[in-house]
């Protein structure tokens, strides 16, 4: 599979990665979180990353942990931007900090595909960076995710960015697009972002391999003529293939390209993020 590659911004630097951890720079703030795709061995030593670091991520169970604090005198809050968008970022304990920097290929994809006014929907939307981006256009938002926190932590980008107008869903993506398509809506532009597999409000199970056909149908049937759709998927029993031949049942006349969504370190590994999927 071919890789398609984010890059690294002013405020955002993929510095190392190896030993199932990595380290990036956010701002002037550094951190080492765990990442299971960086099987590999690291170019600088964890003494270097250690001397270099404000925070370090410490997994007590697969989904959650605590963060030593390695410089003192840190916030444990701050910003960065992204072009016109700002971007609050905290200490989750969850190891993540408020966005998903390998997402900004997507965001440069928005940016030169959605025209102003048209409709945009983000679903699986988490804390906004592609709502922001494509906001700043003046596209008319849609950003729907099913943990109030989330939205609550959205909206604190949005009046960080000066913007406004975003219209927030607190609902169930999967659900929510599918009463949009018995309203009859359109949209011009859509991305998602689900999860490999959770848990749901009433104790559900979430797998994308079962709920991925059901996601590009729904996406097939509120879609425009002319508009894009981006899709990430991290599961590894969801193959190539298999994303293909769905995405082509649906959108059988479309442009699909697939690729592994990647980043460079700076010290030059390459770390992956699952399949991208674009469809336009």
């Amino acid at each position: 599979m071919k890789r398609i590659y984010s890059s690294h911004w002013s405020d955002y630097e993929l510095i190392d990665a190896g030993n199932d951890k990595k380290i990036e720079r956010w701002g002037d703030i550094i951190t080492i979180r765990p990442d299971r795709n960086a099987y590999f061995s690291p170019i600088q030593t964890i003494k270097e990353w250690k001397d270099k670091a404000h925070f370090e991520f410490i997994e007590e169970t697969s989904s959650k942990g605590n963060w030593n604090t390695l410089k003192n005198n840190t916030p444990k809050e701050w910003q960065i931007n992204y072009k016109n968008c700002v971007f609050n970022l905290r200490l989750t304990q969850f190891k993540h900090l408020g966005i998903f920097p390998e997402q900004q290929t997507n965001w440069d994809f928005i940016k030169s595909n959605i025209k102003p006014e048209e409709k945009f929907l983000n679903l699986f939307a988490y804390t906004g960076a592609a709502s922001l981006v494509a906001n700043a256009i003046k596209a008319d938002v849609f950003h729907c995710d099913s943990v109030k926190q989330v939205i609550t932590w959205s909206k604190e980008n949005m009046k960080s960015s000066n913007q406004e107008n975003i219209h927030w869903v607190f609902d169930d993506a999967l659900k929510f697009a599918t009463k949009e398509v018995k309203r009859g809506k359109k949209y011009d532009g859509i991305v998602m972002d689900p999860p490999a597999f959770g848990i749901g409000a009433k104790k559900e199970r979430w797998k994308i391999e079962t709920k991925f056909p059901e996601l590009v149908k729904v996406a097939s049937e509120l879609l425009t003529n002319k508009g894009f759709l981006i899709i990430n998927t991290y599961s590894p029993k969801l193959k190539e293939e298999k994303i293909y031949d769905i995405i082509k049942e649906y959108f059988p006349t479309k442009k699909i390209d697939i690729n592994k969504l990647s980043l460079k370190t700076t010290t030059g590994k390459t770390l992956e993020y699952g399949e991208l999927t674009r469809v336009y």
